[in-house]
This record gives C-alpha cells, structure tokens and sequence, in this order.
C-alpha cells in the first residue's frame, strides 16, 4: 500500500504541474522507478475515487493516463470498468475548482 500511496502522490503532483500523458508518465516513473504500468493504473483509480481530489482537469488527466496504461499493460476488464464507474461518479458529482 505504501508503493501504491507515493505512486499516487506523485501522479496528482505531476497532474498538478500541468504535465500530461508520457511527461506525467516520466514524471511518476522519476519519483518512483519501482512503478510498473499496472501500479500506476492501481494508484490512478485511487485518485479517481478520491472524494478530496476535485479538480476536473486533474481527474481527467489521471483518467486518460490510466486508460492509456491499461490498455497497454493489457489488464482484466475489472479494472477498465472500475475507472469507468470512477469516471462516471466523478461527472455526476459537482466539481468545485
């Protein structure tokens, strides 16, 4: 768990910065070299249901890393459809900025 907290950090800082898709990427894997495909995946669904993280923009540049991620790593279709149903959440609940 701790692993996956530091990842997680790290994606929301990297979001933070205004850093997107492969930059975010290098950027977690700088933080955390450990971190593998399916790790980041994991940590980005943490920060999807994060109810403190409210950010649309960050959220959505989470969502699309993970996706990417996903895909690549060729993970069980739980996981997709538990980032749907993150993503889907997060659209129906007000986003403050």
């Amino acid at each position: 768990m701790k692993e996956k907290k530091r990842v997680y950090e790290a994606l929301v800082d990297g979001a933070m910065e205004g850093l997107t898709d492969q930059a975010l990427y290098d950027f977690v894997k700088a933080r955390c070299p450990n971190a593998s495909s399916k790790k980041i995946v994991r940590a980005s669904l943490l920060a999807l249901t994060d109810p403190h993280l409210k950010d649309r923009n960050i959220l959505d540049v989470i969502y699309a890393l993970a996706i990417k991620h996903r895909l690549d790593d060729g993970e069980d279709e739980e996981a997709d459809e538990q980032l749907q149903s993150s993503q889907a959440d997060n659209q129906k609940t007000p986003q403050f900025s």
